[in-house]
């Protein structure tokens, strides 16, 4: 399989996204980790960490996609 410039582009931005999720979950753990669990309130930031990410792979999905049209445009 060949590796071109989309494909290198999608792993880069993807793995980038990912890269940023598991920062924010180190930095969770770090931040609200404690013996007994996860307090109620690091539980709400995990919730919006979720969130984030969701919303974040949205936008790179939807990047690419216009990222795509427009290389396919030049051709």
């Amino acid at each position: 399989m060949e590796i071109d410039a989309e494909l290198r582009r999608q792993i880069t931005v993807s793995m980038l996204a990912a890269a940023v999720f598991i920062i924010g979950l180190v930095a969770l753990g770090m931040t609200y980790g404690e013996p007994d669990g996860l307090p109620e309130e690091g539980a709400l930031a995990l919730l919006g960490l979720l969130t984030g990410f969701v919303l974040l792979m949205a936008l790179v999905g939807a990047y690419l996609i216009k990222v795509n049209a427009a290389d396919d445009g030049d051709e």
